[in-house]
């Protein structure tokens, strides 16, 4: 069963109310995206190269979740945040950036400043935690810039739950979007993600620790 924006988002409250809390589904999905790509590509753990592109939301924080399990691997992870910290917009996903400032493993990069990554041919995986589901009208900057660094790359390309600048739930494509080789979606398939399978790559759907119960009266 696919579902809409709106109806994930009052299954992850109702769990949340349940005491399920968001900072544990966040944590779910960045773990099992991270273990899709240990199961299909395992060379690709112990690259030097992986880029993760942060949005200042859930999806972004998902991402961080992301690099923190790859540099557990033994991965060289850099991550590079669209914005500042201050201004990042969800509890979730500042508690795991002050938890990756403790890390030595890893390379953060904040701003909009694309010159930081050099070249594009020293990435051999790059994650799109962009905007995910959390995409709303025109693709402003620094997203736009991301969008277009990560399609210009021959890098393998991860999207994290749907690929940026795809509408969840229509499928509808925004320019510039995110063109993936995978997309890890959480919970259930959003209904638009069919219609946008030439850019989402091959899809998986994670589940992420919700309880049943948190669908009642939602679906």
């Amino acid at each position: 069963m696919c579902i809409t924006v709106k109806q994930m988002m009052q299954i992850e409250e109702n769990g949340h109310q349940m005491g399920f809390l968001r900072k544990f589904m966040m944590e779910n999905a960045g773990a099992g995206a991270t273990k899709r790509i240990k199961e299909k590509y395992p060379m690709m753990i112990l690259e030097e190269g992986i880029l993760v592109f942060a949005g200042l939301g859930n999806n972004g924080g998902d991402g961080l979740v992301i690099a923190r399990h790859l540099a557990g691997y033994g991965a060289g992870v850099t991550v590079f945040l669209l914005g500042e910290p201050d201004n990042i917009r969800s509890e979730e996903c500042s508690w795991n950036w002050n938890l990756l400032e403790k890390m030595d493993l890893i390379k953060l990069l904040t701003g909009g400043n694309f010159g930081l990554l050099n070249n594009l041919d020293k990435f051999d995986l790059i994650v799109d935690g962009i905007l995910g589901t959390g995409i709303s009208g025109e693709i402003r900057e620094p997203h736009a810039s991301a969008i277009t660094f990560i399609n210009k790359s021959n890098a393998f390309k991860l999207a994290v739950d749907v690929p940026s600048g795809v509408d969840p739930d229509t499928g509808n494509k925004n320019l510039p979007h995110v063109k993936a080789d995978m997309t890890v979606t959480f919970h259930r398939m959003k209904v638009g993600m069919p219609k946008a399978k030439d850019v989402c790559g091959e899809i998986f759907v994670e589940k992420i620790g919700i309880p049943p119960e948190a669908e009642i009266g939602v679906l």
